[in-house]
């Protein structure tokens, strides 16, 4: 096969000379140790690939363009001098960081593979259908950057991912979109936030194949408390069709809470508590090019349901513990239930990074001063554990926030990475939609900032006091 080049080696034992210098490898040839060949989220899935199916777990196969793909694509198409320049005119202040970023994405997207790269992709694609019994199978492609995925930066939904791309011509297509999603104002602003130096981090993109859960479940799964980091339950949310709902905030999901200690004893049912979710909406597959998914109203039939049974709830716990014990630290897991094979699978984890980096030596608690309670106006599910007051401001979108001010209250529908800056400068932050799971949860705890996620109608309540 094109793809690899060299004597063909035992799973996850591609000799090192040659994994740094290839363009594609496969999940199996990579393992946790080659972050800076493949980023985060890909050496993840080559460590659960190689290690974790001897304990009966899923993982959707796929391969990885790399780290050396995406400087040989810079270097091939003159980018590294074009970035450079527009740093330049954004440090000297000749131009916005909106025209950089929209400058540097479109030369991205002009830009063609080396012809042996395009090859490879190509060639490794062709055998991952052939793997699946498929002509031209569906795959999700999604960028992985070498920074991300680590115990202190989850670098959460900052650069893209395509589901349901199908055929050669779409996957070089959203592979280029991939390499330029790096180059987004919430990308640029996130690794200034961290401290990363933007040039030295590179973008490998995954491609892995689709679980049908369009026709089934999908969620995500922390195998700490996220909100306190009690190590002994897992929380699992789960929702109808594709992931990106419960990731969005799209939805408000079912959510388990299930007792560590006892998924030992497969005689018990250690599911302590499990609130039913509105799941709103699911996201399906689309029918065109321009509408790869599509999303749809959930029948009220289904949304007074579970999206997953018990069964299953318990399967994802085991399986979850399991990957913590593996990895030696909690973890926060996606996973997939495919609706026509009935198959559960883990198609992402990594370590998570808000309650393992907390203090342990320290705990922080806030109240009201009794007698002095504001009327209650809104519910939802609390994260964090501190008071916030200020003047509200209800956004319906981002072009609303051009006057928002610091220290004011963020409410809005959901929230996703284009919304962090306004979320930095926010003293807290409601949502009409999303669980303990959802974009607005997890940045809401990296940044400190309580909020009220899920209440259900925040934008149409009254003013808060």
């Amino acid at each position: 096969m094109t793809a690899r080049t060299g004597t063909k080696t035992e799973p996850g034992s591609a000799p090192v000379a040659r994994a740094e210098q290839a363009n594609v490898l496969w999940f199996e040839e990579v393992t946790n140790r080659d972050v800076a060949l493949v980023g985060g989220k890909n050496a993840s899935l080559g460590e659960m690939t190689l290690t974790l199916g001897k304990a009966d777990i899923n993982v959707p196969q796929g391969f990885a363009l790399t780290a050396r793909a995406y400087r040989s694509y810079l270097d091939y198409n003159g980018l590294n001098e074009q970035i450079a320049g527009q740093y330049q005119q954004l440090s000297e202040k000749k131009a916005t960081l909106t025209d950089v970023t929209r400058r540097l994405r479109r030369r991205f997207l002009d830009g063609s593979f080396p012809g042996e790269m395009e090859e490879q992709i190509i060639s490794a694609y062709r055998e991952l259908s052939e793997r699946y019994g498929e002509s031209a199978c569906d795959v999700a492609v999604r960028s992985s950057a070498t920074a991300e995925d680590l115990p202190d930066a989850s670098f959460a939904g900052q650069q893209e991912t395509f589901l349901h791309v199908n055929g050669e011509e779409e996957l070089l297509h959203t592979c280029k979109q991939c390499f330029a999603s790096l180059f987004t104002e919430r990308a640029i602003s996130y690794r200034e936030q961290k401290g990363f130096e933007h040039l030295a981090v590179a973008l490998s993109v995954g491609v892995q194949k689709m679980v049908r859960s369009d026709s089934g479940a999908s969620g995500v799964m922390f195998t700490n408390d996220t909100e306190n980091g009690f190590p002994d339950v897992i929380v699992i949310n789960a929702a109808y069709g594709l992931g990106e709902t419960v990731v969005q905030g799209v939805v408000t999901p079912d959510e388990f809470r299930v007792f560590k200690p006892a998924l030992e004893n497969p005689e018990q049912s250690p599911i302590l508590k499990n609130d039913r979710g509105e799941k709103e909406v699911r996201m399906i597959y689309g029918e065109k090019w321009s509408s790869r998914v599509k999303t749809v109203n959930t029948p009220l039939q289904d949304r007074r349901l579970f999206a997953i049974d018990d069964a299953t709830v318990l399967k994802l716990a085991r399986w979850g513990k399991s990957i913590e014990d593996h990895y030696g630290i909690p973890m926060d897991i996606e996973w997939a239930l495919d609706g026509e094979s009935g198959e559960l699978f883990i198609v992402q984890a990594r370590p998570e990074t808000v309650q393992s980096q907390a203090a342990t030596s320290t705990f922080k608690t806030a109240s009201l001063i009794k007698g002095q309670e504001p009327e209650l106006i809104l519910e939802g599910q609390a994260i964090g554990s501190s008071i916030a007051s200020g003047k509200v401001a209800v956004l319906e979108n981002l072009v609303d926030g051009r006057n928002f001010r610091e220290g004011q209250v963020l409410v809005a529908k959901q929230t996703d990475p284009d919304w962090v800056p306004l979320m930095k400068k926010a003293a807290g932050i409601i949502t009409d939609h999303g669980g303990r799971t959802s974009h607005a949860a997890i940045v809401s705890r990296e940044l400190g900032v309580p909020a009220v996620i899920g209440t259900g109608d925040g934008p149409h309540a009254p003013p808060l006091p």
